[in-house]
């Protein structure tokens, strides 16, 4: 039985194909076959999301997941949100709010951002949502359902508050787009 493969990714945009050991996680795989080195290693034990890359549009740990099992997959990683020389609006929030410290969990708290804030749009409740009953809608996304959807993200240096206000503007700049967007569409029919 072999114990290497060749896998194909598409990552951020690209398709890559390299060989791994057929126990090299997702993560390592990045790192090293890839060389992109912004997603980080914190725990490897899938607890501080650290290396949280958005698989197939989801958000994944990427230390938990085999590079084998996702050949063939779409991987986006901090590398990969900017728009060229124009941040992510994540990113910029980030930025903006001092939503980082020393840095390390960045990468991964912004990615874990850029699908909570997708979550929440699709109308996916947490367990902060006081009414998931479906005709109530999508709740609200104040601070209390921005900490729980970012509870998987720690921060050592405890850049909490700011990352709060961080995911919360962007998600108020990603409504305002969406409303221009539908508005937009709405006159051209």
């Amino acid at each position: 039985m072999p114990h290497h493969s060749t896998i194909s990714l598409r990552v951020n945009g690209e398709n890559r194909s390299l060989a791994v050991d057929n126990r090299t996680t997702l993560l390592d795989a990045l790192r090293e076959g890839l060389d992109l080195v912004g997603t980080k290693k914190g725990c490897d034990q899938g607890q501080c999301g650290a290396c949280t890359v958005l698989l197939d549009g989801k958000r994944a740990v990427s230390c938990l997941q085999l590079a084998v099992a996702n050949d063939g997959a779409e991987v986006t990683t901090v590398e990969g949100l900017a728009d060229e020389d124009r941040l992510h609006p994540v990113q910029q929030a980030f930025l903006d709010f001092d939503g980082y410290q020393c840095g390390y969990c960045t990468p991964g708290q912004i990615c874990s951002a850029v699908a909570v804030i997708e979550e929440h749009a699709a109308g996916w409740p947490s367990a902060a949502t006081e009414d998931v009953r479906p005709e109530a809608g999508a709740p609200g996304l104040d601070a209390a359902e921005i900490r729980e959807r970012m509870s998987g993200n720690l921060c050592r240096c405890g850049a909490y508050n700011s990352i709060v206000r961080a995911v919360a503007q962007a998600a108020t700049m990603r409504e305002a787009e969406q409303t221009v967007t539908s508005s937009g569409t709405e006159a051209s029919a």
